[in-house]
């Protein structure tokens, strides 16, 4: 039988049912950065007895600042095996299962084959990002987008609605031009900051994994975003 004891605080808060409600959940995470492995750790510690989690990269010096598994002794290793011990760590009954890959465009369907409660996207780029929020609206998927947490710093002004209604945020803007481009206008949920982007913060990268630039990013700012998907998957699932 399983031990939920260490759930006594959470069912303490929402109840019998709802926690039950929950350990019977199968949510996917797709990214395991700043924002996706908090979100990732977040839905685990929740009670969520099922999760999917993909990442096909590796821990970068660079990642240290943020990321969860990015430790100075995790350097070369791959984020969703570094998670995937972490989560079965926290609850050693998840139903867990790993997707060490990127989130190519030839790989979408496949992903989200799968029977998922939730959906979290904690993608980064934005090719890869369109397809596959596109993939999921059009599978009916219940899914919360992160959009960008770079260049900003202030985590009490962010904001959780449609992404027909974001604001302020280049990556967002970026991503409803494409959505539209694909007859989406609404009705994807997205976790977003309507704080100016420190465009000063700005840099080129390689290009590598569909991703071209990157804004500076602090410590928490990701951290606030995945806690903020999280929640939003934790509160529809058990509809508070």
């Amino acid at each position: 039988m399983e031990d939920t004891a260490w759930l006594s605080r959470t069912e303490l808060l929402i109840g019998r049912q709802k926690l039950e409600k929950l350990m019977s959940s199968h949510v996917l995470v797709v990214g395991l950065g700043g924002v996706g492995s908090f979100a990732a750790e977040f839905i685990c510690r929740s009670g969520v007895g099922e999760m999917t989690i993909v990442d096909g990269d590796i821990v970068d010096p660079s990642n240290r600042n943020r990321q969860l598994p990015a430790l100075a002794t995790t350097h070369g290793q791959s984020k969703a095996e570094i998670m995937a011990e972490r989560l079965k760590a926290i609850n050693p009954e998840l139903k867990l299962h790993v997707i060490k890959d990127f989130v190519k465009p030839e790989a979408v369907a496949e992903i989200l084959s799968g029977n998922y409660d939730y959906v979290i996207d904690a993608i980064d780029s934005v090719t890869p990002k369109l397809t596959f929020m596109k993939a999921a609206y059009d599978k009916g998927l219940r899914i919360v987008s992160s959009m960008g947490a770079g260049g900003k710093v202030d985590p009490t002004l962010l904001k959780v609605d449609d992404i027909s209604k974001s604001y302020n945020c280049p990556f967002a803007q970026q991503v409803r031009k494409m959505l539209k481009k694909e007859g989406i206008y609404k009705g994807i949920k997205v976790v977003f900051s309507p704080e100016e982007t420190d465009k000063n913060s700005l840099m080129l990268t390689d290009g590598s994994n569909y991703k071209k630039s990157a804004y500076g990013t602090v410590s928490y700012m990701p951290a606030t975003f995945g806690a903020t998907a999280a929640s939003v998957v934790i509160r529809d699932l058990i509809a508070i």
